[in-house]
């Protein structure tokens, strides 16, 4: 999250001549009035997501309640080339759903039905509204569960899910939301509906559900989901571990995956995650640590019984100073609790903070963290990690106070420096966040000009006149020249080898 950028205030008087003040007409001619937003006042609502620096005014909000509703807002979109971006529950954390100005948002918030249960398939169909926890919730009774578990679960909608590709603490075992998606009713960017995928993961020709998912909203709006749903495991167990060092919990994290355990989840927390979660949820860490593991395995129980003596030793052997063993399932909550309030509780220890999301290879965790630390001193301010240990997904969260004059600044170009440092080792920039607006620049410190070109080719077949979420993932001049909001100068348009168009 950083310090939010002043986005300017808008006239909403528009003349009969504005392709929006003819759209918002039509609009209301189909839907209800109060399904069109065009009030100033209300449009900030949605001017940005997770991410705060970002922030645009759209010029309409849409808030259609069916596939039908979805497609006819697109369609109109699409006979005026007015761009759209579609809006989960606004929970990203990449700009990905940052507003075009002068373009409409299609907002899903009000598609939140169960549309079916199929119980004795596993699986369940629901509209992109309904919230990652609330799947698992509604089949509870069944004893099964949807498995991908983003922190932000009990909040962030399958919308969302699908746009980010989002995982979460059990991504190590069960996959991200790619590997949980039969199939989904899709609206394209010329408003026509199609359906892809099918009764499984695996299908005849070209997978044109894998290629939605994790496009980040850029080639078709999901307006209904078939999920994979999962029996609940057997036997569960967790514990927290305690260490002196981050490198030499990372040398556990490598011990159990060399051991070819493979646990549900292995997250890492440092000593000011710690310190932040206490402050927020008191879920029992040692303050006095530098570190934490949080392990679980899930099962059938023999094997969850042998595997976690495994674990245990594993731990003991790369120095752990202390081991937590969730004994009750309300234990084993309150120490997950913890965890996914990780990012939330950092407003405890700062003020403000950037959130980064980079892949690095597991066996390079300590020295990945060294280097953090080594950059963060350079800049002057404080790096928060917890992340997905298990799989190299790092979190780190940049802190910093936008009160003093150049720490913003600091904090951005230390957030895109570590993003970058993944790639240099041997990582990604991303792992479940997504590009969005964000790190769009940093695209080229991983791909080359022709593998860009190529993303760039599907996105066209998709949405040849370039309506549907622009300005995301690629890199533009516009995009790394200056942000939404207050402009900013770009050094080499200072230096006058660049112009603004």
């Amino acid at each position: 999250m950083s310090a939010p950028d002043v986005a300017p205030v808008r006239s909403t008087q528009r003349s009969s001549s504005d392709p929006l003040s003819g759209l918002a007409a039509r609009l209301r001619g189909r839907l209800n009035p109060e399904q069109v937003i065009t009030d100033v006042t209300q449009l900030r609502t949605y001017e940005c997501d997770g991410i705060t620096g970002y922030r645009v005014v759209p010029g309409i909000v849409a808030l259609p309640e069916s596939t039908d509703e979805v497609a006819f807002v697109v369609t109109e979109c699409a006979r005026v080339k007015v761009p759209f971006v579609a809006r989960g529950a606004g929970t990203g954390l990449s700009g990905g759903a940052l507003p075009v100005a002068d373009g409409v948002v299609v907002s899903l918030a009000r598609m939140r039905r169960v549309v079916d249960i199929d119980v004795p398939n596993q699986r369940m169909t629901v509209e992109p509204g309904v919230t990652n926890a609330d799947i698992s919730k509604a089949v509870a009774g069944h004893d099964l569960y949807f498995a991908p578990d983003p922190s932000s679960q009990t909040v962030c909608t399958i919308g969302g899910n699908i746009a980010e590709n989002s995982g979460g603490a059990h991504c190590l075992k069960y996959g991200f939301t790619t590997n949980h998606v039969y199939a989904m009713t899709l609206v394209l960017p010329d408003g026509s509906v199609v359906e892809v995928g099918g009764a499984g993961l695996e299908g005849v020709g070209p997978d044109l559900r894998g290629a939605v998912i994790g496009s980040e909203g850029t080639l078709a709006i999901a307006t209904s989901v078939t999920v994979r749903l999962l029996r609940r495991p057997e036997a569960v167990r967790t514990l927290v571990a305690d260490f002196a060092a981050p490198e030499h919990a990372g040398a556990a994290v490598s011990g159990i995956i060399a051991a070819g355990i493979i646990p549900a989840a292995v997250e890492m927390l440092d000593a000011l995650a710690i310190e932040a979660c206490e402050a927020a949820v008191h879920a029992g860490y040692s303050l006095d640590t530098s570190a934490a593991l949080v392990v679980e395995l899930d099962g059938p129980a023999s094997e969850c019984d042998e595997d976690f003596e495994r674990v245990e030793q594993i731990c003991r052997d790369a120095g752990t100073t202390h081991l937590r063993f969730a004994t009750e399932p309300s234990e084993r909550a309150l120490i997950w609790k913890g965890r996914k309030a990780a990012f939330a509780a950092m407003g405890r220890i700062s003020p403000d903070y950037f959130v980064q999301d980079g892949v690095i290879p597991r066996t390079r965790l300590g020295e990945v963290l060294a280097r953090m630390q080594s950059m963060a001193e350079d800049a002057g301010l404080r790096v928060a990690n917890v992340f997905h240990a298990g799989d190299g997904n790092l979190h780190p969260l940049v802190l910093y106070n936008a009160a003093v004059p150049g720490e913003s600044e600091r904090g951005e170009h230390l957030s895109t420096a570590i993003a970058e440092l993944c790639v240099q080792m041997g990582g990604s920039i991303t792992g479940e966040h997504g590009v969005g607006t964000d790190k769009a620049c940093s695209m080229p410190k991983m791909f080359s000009e022709d593998d860009l070109e190529v993303m760039k080719r599907l996105r066209t077949a998709f949405d040849p006149h370039g309506i549907c979420n622009p300005g995301k993932i690629f890199p533009t001049p516009r995009l790394c020249g200056e942000r939404p909001g207050p402009y900013r100068v770009h050094p080499l348009e200072a230096a006058g080898v660049i112009e603004r168009m």
